[in-house]
């Protein structure tokens, strides 16, 4: 079994690992929030495409009824000339206008009719575009609401492993805890097995001092990796 020192740092370890580990997942979190609010906006923004297509036809529609009315307006007025006319050439001449117009008309209210027609089809379009995308905008929400409640859990379990990991490096020599920290901020993990002369972080051979100070048995005496610094000791199995 490894020494008091050397079994006191594989808790400190883990315990250290633990608050890493929910560090690491808590500054995830605005992330995943930001992706889940920019889903959100692309959800609504669909929505306000679906809506603007719908709005255009509409604007459509209106442009041709002011021109539909505009031209009828000019053939009850060709129409009414007409009727007041006396000269043959005058009389046939508003008949031509008349004509023109009636066609003009005619070619506007199909136009009238295929906007209608596209309306109606937009219409569909925008119902079926908007009960798809707010419901994902509900479960986006829901989402938000889910990682509000992992962030307030997340930092409250922080707290508790931040307090358990400086309770387990109390009695540690300062010389040790120098070096623990010391490879904690270079790599992971910081305290590792010694197997067939190898260390277990990095995978290369050690030297005979490193090894027996990895086999030692005085709590003042530690296995250094000659390669990557970390803590060694001597796995038995």
């Amino acid at each position: 079994m490894p020494h008091a020192v050397l079994t006191q740092l594989l808790v400190v370890q883990d315990r250290d690992a633990r608050r890493r580990q929910l560090e690491q997942q808590l500054a995830a979190v605005p992330g995943d929030r930001a992706r889940v609010e920019k889903d959100i906006a692309a959800d609504k923004a669909g929505i306000d495409g679906a809506r603007d297509e719908l709005r255009g036809l509409e604007t459509k529609k209106k442009l041709l009824e002011t021109e539909i009315g505009s031209a009828e307006t000019k053939l009850a007025k060709y129409r009414t000339q007409q009727l007041s006319v006396k000269k043959n050439d005058e009389y046939h001449a508003l008949g031509k206008e008349i004509a023109t117009m009636v066609a003009e008309i005619g070619t506007l209210e199909g136009q009238e009719l295929e906007i209608m027609y596209q309306i109606d089809e937009a219409k569909k379009r925008f119902a079926e575009a908007e009960a798809v995308l707010k419901g994902n905008i509900s479960k986006h929400e829901s989402r938000l609401v889910t990682l509000a409640e992992r962030e307030k859990n997340l930092a409250a379990e922080l707290v508790e492993a931040r307090a358990a990991t400086a309770e387990s490096r109390v009695g540690l020599a300062e010389p040790t805890i120098k070096i623990y920290d010391r490879v904690a901020t270079r790599q992971w993990p910081v305290v590792a097995p010694l197997r067939g002369g190898k260390c277990g972080g990095c995978h290369l051979k050690v030297s005979s001092e490193a090894e027996s100070g990895s086999r030692s048995a005085d709590p003042a005496k530690l296995g250094i990796c000659d390669q990557c610094g970390r803590i060694l000791y001597w796995d038995y199995a």
